[in-house]
């Protein structure tokens, strides 16, 4: 199991949109989601800089292919059509990032 941290900026004026979508995710975001090996994913905001902290853990052996998985679906790219212009990707992203990937510095069970 790898966990695995994200971040991205949200513009203020869309956080309660970005909220109302998070209480009813689609049933067929969610089933992509475990079908692509995603566990204990959770979203976080952080006021008054507003930013979001994803975190989840991935259970497979594939990233990559699981990865794709999700981007190619219909449903899930449907749901970015809402979530993406919530959204405000860090200058400071890797190329090919949408949300910034984060380095795990301490962990404890």
């Amino acid at each position: 199991m790898q966990r695995m941290g994200m971040v991205i900026g949200i513009e203020p004026e869309h956080i309660a949109e970005y909220k109302r979508l998070h209480a009813a995710v689609w049933p067929a975001v969610l089933a992509r989601l475990a079908e692509s090996h995603i566990r204990n994913y959770s979203i976080f905001l952080r006021e008054p800089e507003n930013l979001l902290f994803g975190y989840w853990e991935y259970h497979g052996s594939d990233y990559e292919a699981d990865m794709a998985a999700i981007a190619a679906d219909p449903e899930t790219r449907r749901w970015w059509t809402f979530c993406s212009p919530c959204q405000r990707p860090l200058p400071s992203r890797a190329a090919g990032e949408h949300w910034a990937a984060m380095e795990c510095v301490f962990h404890v069970d």
